[in-house]
């Protein structure tokens, strides 16, 4: 047993570090922010990534002193309070607050590293660092915030971050265009988030995660309020995680800098809405209704993403959906109940996806500017340290063994066999689309012939040790990331379960679910998804490198195809019956209510008081006797009007 005085000792040795770990970035943010113009690019640069590295250690020495069921609670003032109400200013950190601040610092640090090499000649350099740390500041904010508040101040920041980083060349108003887009569509999402807040005020009296589970188990299983203030948050999940049918900004926001891409992507911001349902797990236990909702949506969206990334010929574009299906799968795993393999998902999804997006960014770097994957090819051969981590990459979201993506991968689709065989087929079918899609990718771009100009292919090069060093090491997390979740059925205790254990249980015993596939279904389940990634492979290697089969041009499509190819038209349709009418309701608006209405009666009253003022003016003549006059006048009057009345 601890202690009593050895813990207090052990968490008052904690909160410094606690404290300090948003505070770097923030630093780092007005160092650059505010004086950023008197210094270089490299010390600009380097003080944005010593600022999360700085963080990352500090996070990581209190990962090695707060035992897994422990919690550590930094209170810094007390913010909002009225009658009963109290609010504070604080943050939680707990092993799964810990699981994200590694993940958001650790991958965050190499993204600013490779940012440095990747930015170099950029005009805008300076202040791209200065938005970086800020968004890593407002991400941090939102895990580590001890109650809904503090978390809905970092939601809503990172979403203004990401406007920032998204059209960060906004001299090209289609870049401008996606930032809006992404800005709005969370927006969207935020209102819910926002009314599932003011639903727990309302009948919890609190916004802090403790007392809103505690007072949540008092309700009935399935209550309406319950389903309610979680059907709510789930709208904002789907905004920030770009869920049906709140996706479409995610594929638009690769108008950004690479960095951006893998930054937003992988590691931060999308991941929030998984973060927000697994820090909620026990009113959502409590909520089946809410969870079958939560599994519909991850399924159809991990389907519908991984078909249109099929077809998608834009490098970035194709990665972005596959970012989507994924987080369609966590969402997937979320609504079965099955909250640490979400978040075991979500870490190993970090590493090779932020992989494959900086990989992307070397082959773009590489090729100036190209992103289209027709014109690529053969680039194995010249930019090799690339070619090597983008395959480790692309190996480990396909889930072979024993790559970090097939222990996440496949403990998910193993609880999907538990309840459901047919979200386990449709589950099963996306993994494999993503195993085909990601190996479309790899053979049309590093293999073959070169399908570009000559005057590319000359100047065609690897990046500089600043963008390889990053890749090299996620590869490593790539291979071995998986290796903190390998499952029972192999004879092993699953640490990453038992780490999370202090903050998911309460949920597993509320689901009171304890299906537990025999060992010999468990290695069907394994050597068949296995088999179907590999089978995937074999056939887009067949297709792209054997057969040297290419795209297809744009205008030789029809029916699905070209269906696939434009998305299904989704923004097109959202266009036609959102947007447009919105259009027009608010031209309607301006010439009925703003001209006819709003403008006529502000007219009509600078009219009348122009008016008056002409009219009091005849009678200021500056006549001394008649200023007398008309002052005993009004004695007068008001001395009858006193009589009568």
């Amino acid at each position: 047993m601890v202690n009593v005085t050895d813990q207090i000792l052990r968490d008052s040795l904690l909160i410094t570090p606690g404290m300090l770990i948003p505070l770097f970035p923030l630093i780092g943010f007005l160092i650059n922010g505010l004086f950023g113009k008197y210094l270089s690019k490299s010390i600009t640069g380097w003080i944005a990534s010593i600022s999360v590295l700085l963080s990352f250690i500090c996070t990581f020495y209190i990962f090695i002193n707060l035992p897994s069921t422990g919690a550590l609670h930094i209170d810094l003032f007390n913010w909002i309070s009225y009658s009963t109400l109290n609010i504070s200013f604080g943050f939680l950190i707990d092993p799964l607050t810990l699981v994200m601040l590694l993940v958001i610092t650790g991958v965050g640090f190499l993204i600013h590293l490779y940012s440095i090499g990747y930015m170099h000649g950029d005009e805008g350099f300076t202040r791209f660092f200065t938005h970086l740390n800020l968004f890593i500041f407002f991400m941090m904010l939102l895990v580590m915030g001890s109650n809904y508040l503090v978390m809905f101040i970092g939601w809503e920041g990172v979403g203004l971050c990401s406007y920032l980083l998204i059209g960060f060349w906004f001299k090209n108003d289609a870049y401008n265009d996606a930032a809006k887009k992404a800005f709005i569509m969370n927006r969207i999402g935020d209102l819910g988030f926002l009314l599932g807040m003011f639903f727990m005020l309302f009948n919890f009296g609190s916004l802090d995660y403790a007392v809103v589970a505690q007072k949540a188990l008092l309700l009935p299983v399935g209550s309406s309020i319950l389903v309610s203030i979680t059907l709510l948050l789930f709208v904002g999940a789907t905004g920030k995680s770009a869920q049906i049918p709140l996706y479409t900004w995610l594929p638009d926001a690769m108008a950004g800098p690479t960095p951006v891409s893998a930054l937003i992507h992988a590691a931060t911001m999308v991941t929030a809405g998984i973060y927000m349902i697994v820090r909620s797990n026990v009113i959502y236990a409590l909520a089946p209704f809410t969870l079958e909702i939560v599994a519909i949506v991850g399924v159809a969206t991990c389907l519908f993403a991984a078909i249109i990334g099929l077809m998608q010929n834009d490098i970035k574009k194709v990665l972005a959906y596959s970012t989507v299906s994924q987080l369609g799968l966590m969402f997937a795993a979320l609504g079965l109940g099955a909250f640490s393999s979400g978040m075991f998902h979500l870490v190993t999804h970090a590493f090779f996806k932020a992989l494959l997006f900086l990989g992307s960014g070397s082959v773009i770097h590489a090729l100036h500017g190209e992103q289209d994957i027709r014109n690529m090819g053969g680039l194995r051969k010249y930019i090799k340290v690339t070619y090597i981590t983008f395959f480790i990459g692309a190996i480990a979201i396909s889930g072979i063994p024993p790559f970090a993506g097939f222990f996440s991968k496949d403990e998910i689709l193993a609880k999907a066999f538990e309840h459901s065989k047919v979200i386990w087929a449709i589950l099963s079918i996306s993994s494999m689309m993503t195993a085909f899609y990601m190996f479309r990718l790899v053979y049309l771009t590093f293999f073959n012939d070169f399908r570009g100009t000559e005057e590319t292919k000359k100047h065609i090069h690897e990046s500089s040790s600043l963008m390889t060093i990053p890749l090299i090491v996620l590869a490593g997390l790539s291979i071995i990331g998986g290796f903190i979740g390998l499952p029972s059925v192999f004879g092993f205790t699953h640490q990453f379960q038992m780490y999370l254990s202090s903050v998911t249980d309460a949920s597993k015993e509320l689901m009171k679910e304890n299906i537990e596939l025999n060992h010999s279904m468990e290695y069907i389940l394994i050597a068949t998804a296995v088999i179907a990634a590999i089978a995937s492979i074999l056939y887009a290697r067949f297709k792209y490198f054997t057969k040297k089969e290419q795209p297809s041009e744009d205008l030789a499509l029809v029916g699905f195809e070209k269906a696939v190819y434009n998305k299904f038209y989704v923004d097109e349709m959202y266009d036609t019956v959102i947007v447009k009418p919105l259009k027009v309701l608010s031209d309607l608006f301006l010439v009925l209510v703003d001209k006819l209405i709003i403008d006529l009666l502000v007219n009509a009253v600078a009219w009348v008081v122009g008016l008056s003022g002409r009219m009091l003016r005849l009678v200021q003549t500056g006549n001394t006797g008649f200023y007398v006059f008309a002052m005993v006048f009004g004695i007068i009057v008001l001395f009858v009007i006193r009589l009568l009345i």
